[in-house]
């Protein structure tokens, strides 16, 4: 199987909130290892996960080498105040803040930088974000240093300018990546960004009850016509379902995502090749 190239292991694919509460009298394994475990019943021996902010992604990778999985993490993600992103991380002010946070993760041991500049989706409202991107030079700057600092770049973004501006700024990833326009597509096809587009948080709502169907559907649709169109330009695209997300279980949220994208690539020989080059390359960055 290939690997899981995004992931959180302190979400349970249930209950955020009930997931986190599982911490709070401090680290609890058995989540932990269930997690891992799960993994390894589906073959999975790669994890990328991005972060969060009670160290429970640093214990997991303190754990991975009994399941026999080589586990990555960033510790936690940065984001700018204001900004969404607490829920994995942990936010700057000003760009003092911004490098203490990098020699953060440093001295934490992560094995690269995550960094989390737009909203998340709106799954009621299709086109819709909870919040734009940031300006393109914060995005440029951010990644400059983080560069600077010896890391590669993990990139939450949402929405094509703001995708746009990570890609020009240098992203070694960039997450989820939805609505973009086929002028990004192509950015990225000629790019050495790698795409990872996290079809199984909304492919798996479908049908749920939770979100207006006919939203979750279009913003779906959308997600995988895009998939398609940056296969078929021979962009780079990697596989991460975002587990741990609702009704992204880990494990099975990963099979999910490689389903899902055999539909959207419509040639399981593309699809292969291309995210075992993208894990390859993630490898050997991060």
């Amino acid at each position: 199987m290939f690997g899981e190239c995004h992931a959180h292991l302190i979400m349970d694919g249930k209950n955020y909130k009930e997931a986190v509460a599982r911490h709070k009298d401090g680290m609890a394994d058995a989540p932990i290892r269930a997690g891992l475990a799960a993994w390894q019943e589906a073959g999975v021996t790669f994890v990328r996960d991005g972060g969060d902010a009670k160290g429970v992604s640093r214990r997991a990778r303190e754990l991975a080498a009994e399941y026999g999985i080589d586990y990555r993490t960033p510790v936690f993600a940065i984001h700018k105040r204001g900004h969404y992103g607490g829920i994995v991380g942990r936010s700057f002010d000003d760009w003092r803040d911004y490098r203490e946070l990098v020699g953060e993760v440093k001295r934490q041991g992560g094995s690269f930088v995550k960094i989390m500049v737009s909203g998340i989706m709106d799954f009621g409202r299709f086109g819709a974000l909870s919040e734009p991107g940031l300006e393109p030079e914060e995005i440029r700057v951010m990644i400059e240093i983080a560069h600077q600092a010896g890391f590669a770049v993990m990139v939450h973004a949402n929405g094509a300018d703001t995708v746009s501006a990570a890609v020009s700024a240098g992203a070694d990833t960039v997450e989820h990546g939805n609505y973009l326009t086929d002028d990004v597509l192509r950015q990225l096809a000629g790019s050495e960004t790698i795409w990872i587009p996290t079809l199984a948080p909304t492919g798996n709502l479908r049908g749920c009850g939770r979100f207006p169907e006919e939203a979750v559907e279009a913003i779906f649709q959308s997600q995988m016509e895009n998939v398609g169109k940056a296969l078929s330009l021979g962009a780079h695209v990697g596989l991460g379902s975002d587990a741990g997300a609702y009704l992204v279980p880990h494990g099975q949220g990963l099979l999910d995502e490689y389903a899902y994208m055999r539909e959207a690539a419509g040639d399981e020989a593309v699809l292969q090749k291309a995210v075992g080059e993208a894990e390859a390359r993630i490898k050997a960055l991060f």
